[in-house]
C-alpha cells in the first residue's frame, strides 16, 4: 500500500510505501527530506494542496504573533510535531496575515488546532496545549 505525501518545500506529490517506520524519505522532485518534522508555514499558495492532497492527517495551528498564548504554545507544538515524522504533518496559518482563511475555518480565538484529513475537518481544540496534550489528541487521527 502506498500513500500520497505533498512535499511542503515543492508541493510536489510524492507516492510513499506505508510504514510503521520510516529511516528516509525524499522528494522525487526536489529531494527535501520529508522526515522533516519543523512545521510547515501556510499561506493562500500551498494551503488547498497541503490540506486536500495528503493521505496523511494535517494538523494546522491558528496563531498570531501578537498572541501571548499562540508563542507560549509554539514549541509544544514543534515538539509534538517530532513524534510524528510522516504519520501527520504539523503546519501553522498567521491569522494577521492571512485573516481570510482563518475566516473561512470560523476561527475566532487563538491558538486553535484543526485537524484534516483530505481537506476535511476532523476536529478542533482550542487553548495553549502542552506537547503530551497535544501529541495525545493528534494519535486519535493516525
Amino acid at each position: 500500500m502506498t500513500i500520497n505525501v505533498v512535499c511542503p518545500n515543492c508541493l510536489a506529490i510524492n507516492r510513499i510505501p506505508k510504514k510503521d517506520h520510516y529511516n528516509k524519505a525524499k522528494c522525487g522532485k526536489c529531494g527535501y527530506n520529508l522526515l522533516d518534522t519543523y512545521p510547515i508555514e501556510l499561506n493562500p499558495t500551498n494551503f488547498e494542496t497541503i490540506l486536500t492532497k495528503n493521505d496523511i492527517p494535517v494538523i494546522v495551528d491558528f496563531w498570531a504573533p501578537w498572541c501571548g498564548p499562540c508563542r507560549m504554545m509554539a514549541p509544544n507544538f514543534e515538539a509534538a510535531a517530532r513524534e510524528f515524522p510522516l504519520k501527520a504533518w504539523f503546519a501553522k496559518l498567521n491569522t494577521e496575515e492571512y485573516p481570510q482563511l482563518a475566516a473561512h475555518y470560523g476561527i475566532r480565538g487563538i491558538p486553535t488546532m484543526i485537524a484534516f484529513l483530505h481537506g476535511e475537518e476532523l476536529d478542533r481544540i482550542s487553548g495553549a496545549l502542552s506537547a503530551p496534550q497535544i501529541v495525545q489528541w493528534v494519535q486519535r487521527f493516525i
